[in-house]
């Protein structure tokens, strides 16, 4: 049979074995057995195990051997049931392969069932089944039963104690395993392979023990572990990689140029590593160029490195081709192994959404993991209420969403103001008990964003005893996001008060309440307990002083303050920009918008609002229709409400109405027309306000009193006293009254 070197040639054998009756001999049907499987035809191996009349124990002993060989766990399982029922007797042979299709089943109970059958065989001491008992505990992360099994081998030899070494690495017991190769290396009566080094650097790495990761690293060049049984690609690479995890990537470096010759496409896939863990992505991307360049096919593993390095670039492109290769070279095809959940992040990554579904979809074997990531992408992209029925959908599949789905979920029901489905996500959490904080921190987020104030308030008073400065920070932000600033700020006293920690987005959150509150003394004592305490003033807290200092009228502290921050956002810049405007600087204004874009921070939507906002209060027409075409043409920014606002406002304010009609034609909002209507008042434009009749009758104004009062003004101040009388007519009958004056003492 060894001769067949095709399927074809070992189906003629067949024939001939059943021509010539030898298919009855136990020899030649197990021989042809294990043929078959080799090359690839695991059902037919199967015909000719059920054909033969009286298959002996090593018979079903191979064809179990075949099934683990082919990956058929279920299979083999299967058969080493039937051949435990039926009472054939069982030798050593079939013990470790069953073992390992237990463990690659996943399923401990079977594992210990067969282990129970290994001591009732008396197959305990047999030093292959120990072994083969100790690797499959440690594929099921049993390191204790693992470490029985070892402390339990009379003789115990270099694969024992690799296989015990990398059980608790995998395992998580870095130190332990570590230990238990010190020993062996202590005792010195085996020697240490290459195998075995691959663990201990894995675990020098995880660790950062950097000096263990030198003295390892000694170890392999003194005892020229590198070249050891074919395994120097992959120790190599390990070595590169444990010296990344240290932090010394000089050493890595060096290594990997020692190596890169040598053609291993392990190496080349470390060094990419090193410089992914150091954020050093850029360099990544060189090293697979180069890579490309020495002609080495890189792997599934490599293009898993790649492809994470271009989404944190947001490279998509040079992601998608990296993509294509895979697909042309057959790599990873189902996205199965590792190229699945890498090319979600990705496209997740470049706010690509269908992509992440096609990618999905195709996935056979979905984990949570995944299910976090599609949600994640569709909430940070905007499409929370797909993000919403994802979480529906992973409920309804049997998936137990974690604390990171929870959260999303929560985040973007709080969002869209999606109440209804984070109640029930609410009821959720109580019937199975999550108490995590990322959880009970964005339950409160969701309900103060959906207006759900004393919900939020429930939560947090339910979560005492066990809330960071988060939960603090989360309730503060949710009392000032519903206008409760004096709530907020009395919650900020009592956190101060209970000497509890707090940062920066603490001070930064009630600088703003203060800021909105009208609450000047409170902020000052704030910003005196800042600098007395040390707090470090980063980009948040300066910013919100500065727009705390302008909107109370104090310019100079608020520029002070400004000039001082090495570091400013365009959020900083607005702010200061909206602090002289509203004080009538609009040279000043103007001139640090100017430098703004100078700086090279490009401004966004609220500074161009800024900006209109001072034009229109000090009349700076030319210059006010100049930054609102910069806006759309050099900006792509499309003009919101508030923008048309103001470009309204200024137009009317100046007397130029015919262009400010055309401009709140661009909009069918009802409640830009207050300032148009204004400005025909100052300009005694009764003509236009005729004119454009239909229009206001079009609107949907009988809820606004506003309108009608002015309208009714306007009329009375044009002595037009027909069209009054009739305005206020239509008020009663629609049961409107005009709503009086008042004014405020804070």
């Amino acid at each position: 049979m060894e001769s067949c070197s095709s399927l074809r040639s070992l189906t003629q054998l067949h024939a001939h074995l059943l021509v010539t009756g030898l298919r009855h001999d136990r020899q030649a049907s197990t021989k042809l057995i294990e043929s078959y499987a080799e090359m690839g035809s695991l059902k037919s191996a199967a015909n000719v195990f059920r054909t033969h009349h009286n298959p002996d124990p090593f018979m079903w002993c191979v064809l179990i051997k075949c099934f683990v060989w082919d990956g058929s766990d279920k299979e083999a399982i299967s058969l080493y049931h039937r051949m435990l029922c039926l009472g054939i007797q069982f030798s050593a042979f079939v013990f470790p392969s069953i073992l390992r299709s237990c463990a690659r089943f996943g399923d401990l109970g079977i594992g210990q069932l067969v282990h129970g059958t290994v001591v009732k065989c008396g197959f305990e001491a047999d030093d292959v089944v120990q072994t083969a008992l100790l690797s499959m505990y440690g594929e099921l992360s049993c390191p204790s039963h693992a470490r029985k099994v070892f402390e339990e081998m009379p003789i115990r030899d270099v694969v024992s104690w690799s296989s015990m070494v990398s059980c608790l690495v995998k395992n998580g017991q870095l130190s332990e395993g570590l230990e238990v190769f010190r020993e062996m290396v202590y005792k010195g009566t085996l020697e240490v392979d290459s195998v075995i080094m691959l663990s201990v650097a894995e675990a020098c790495g995880e660790l950062g023990f950097v000096d263990v990761a030198r003295s390892i690293h000694g170890y392999t060049v003194r005892h020229e572990l590198n070249n050891d049984d074919g395994h120097g690609g992959l120790l190599d690479s390990s070595l590169i990689v444990m010296y990344g995890k240290c932090g010394d990537l000089f050493v890595a470096k060096k290594l990997f140029q020692n190596v890169a010759n040598d053609g291993h496409v392990s190496s080349w896939t470390a060094m990419i590593s090193c410089y992914n863990q150091d954020a050093q992505y850029r360099e990544a991307l060189l090293v697979f160029a180069n890579m490309h360049k020495s002609k080495v096919e890189p792997n599934s593993m490599t293009l898993e490195g790649v492809i994470y390095t271009c989404a944190r670039l947001g490279l998509e492109k040079e992601g998608k081709s990296c993509h294509s290769y895979a697909i042309r070279k057959g790599i990873d095809l189902e996205y199965d192994q590792l190229l699945g959940p890498t090319l979600i992040d990705l496209y997740a990554e470049c706010g690509n959404p269908k992509a992440c579904q096609r990618i999905f979809q195709r996935v056979r074997e979905k984990d949570v993991i995944m299910w976090n990531m599609l949600i994640s992408v569709h909430t940070r992209v905007g499409l929370l209420e797909d993000a919403s029925l994802l979480f529906v959908q992973i409920y309804a599949l049997g998936f137990l969403p974690d604390s990171f789905t929870i959260s999303s979920v929560l985040s973007a029901c709080g969002t869209i103001g999606f109440h209804q489905l984070g109640s029930q996500i609410h009821s959720y959490i109580v019937k199975t008990g999550y108490s995590d904080e990322f959880v009970m921190n964005s339950l409160i987020d969701m309900y103060s964003k959906t207006g759900f104030l004393d919900s939020a308030r429930m939560a947090f008073i339910r979560f005492r005893g066990r809330r960071s400065v988060m939960t603090w920070n989360t309730m503060i932000c949710g009392y000032s996001h519903n206008g409760e600033y004096k709530e907020a700020i009395g919650l900020f006293d009592l956190m101060y008060s209970s000497n509890h920690k707090m940062d920066e987005v603490t001070f930064s959150s009630i600088i703003q309440a203060c800021s909105n509150s009208g609450c000047l003394e409170k902020g000052k004592w704030i910003h005196h307990k800042l600098i007395v305490h040390g707090v470090r003033n980063d980009i948040y807290i300066s910013t919100a002083l500065t727009d705390m200092y302008a909107k109370f009228g104090d310019i100079k502290t608020a520029k002070k303050i400004f000039n001082s921050m090495k570091e400013k956002s365009v959020v900083s810049w607005s702010a200061m920009i909206a602090g002289y405007g509203a004080h009538g600087d609009i040279n000043a204004a103007l001139s640090l918008f100017n430098e703004m874009t100078e700086s090279g921070t490009k401004p966004n939507e609220i500074t161009f609002l800024n900006v209109l906002s001072a034009c229109s209060h000090a009349g700076y027409v030319e210059q006010g229709k100049m930054y609102y075409n910069s806006m759309i043409k050099d900006y792509a920014i499309e003009p919101r409400l508030e923008h048309i606002v103001c470009m309204v406002d200024l137009l009317s304010r100046a007397g130029d109405l015919e262009e400010a009609y055309r401009v709140i034609k661009s909009t069918s909002d009802a409640s830009i027309w207050g300032s148009f209507l204004n400005g025909c008042r100052v300009h005694q434009r009764i003509d236009i306000i005729r004119m454009m009749e239909d229009d206001l009758a079009n609107l949907s104004l009988p809820d606004n009193t506003g309108y009608y009062s002015l309208l009714s003004n306007i009329h009375a101040e044009m002595e037009n006293w027909d069209e009054f009388a009739q305005i206020r007519s239509t008020m009663t009958s629609l049961g409107l009254k005009k709503v009086p004056g008042y004014s405020k003492i804070t």
